[in-house]
């Protein structure tokens, strides 16, 4: 497999969308960022590496030949990034990654739901750039 422009940019965009959308509702909206431990930089270094390896994930993901068996654009995008949001949701959960001291069902399910979505969006970002990018050479690999 030839890695082309689609795939730089549509890895580093969704990464960047899904980081911006990270940083507006835990930094901003929710104001999570003043509960941090440690350093905020060390954080958001770590943050944005996450969202770099999750970006990657769901370009990956909707490369797979299972995910290929959708043939929607649209609809593999969305389930790529529905897939890559439950598994973050679920490895911040397991190794206790939380912003809030007291975690209750519902603040697990909102924050499920806004993971998902988030990585949606970025499953979106994908398929864009996938659909946008016009590379020859990969059409007949």
């Amino acid at each position: 497999m030839k890695l082309g422009l689609r795939f730089f940019l549509s890895w580093i965009f969704s990464a960047i969308v899904m980081f911006t959308l990270f940083y507006v509702w835990h930094g901003l909206f929710l104001n999570d960022f003043k509960r941090i431990q440690f350093p905020l930089a060390w954080f958001v270094a770590f943050a944005a590496l996450t969202y770099l390896i999750f970006g990657m994930f769901i370009y990956f993901l909707y490369e797979s030949e299972i995910m290929k068996k959708i043939r929607n654009f649209f609809v593999r995008g969305v389930v790529c990034g529905a897939i890559a949001g439950f598994t973050l949701f679920m490895i911040a959960t397991i190794v206790n990654i939380s912003l809030t001291k007291h975690l209750s069902i519902q603040h697990l399910m909102i924050d499920c739901i806004w993971q998902i979505s988030e990585q949606i969006i970025g499953g979106t970002v994908v398929v864009l750039f996938k659909i946008v990018i016009h590379e020859p050479q990969a059409e007949h690999a």
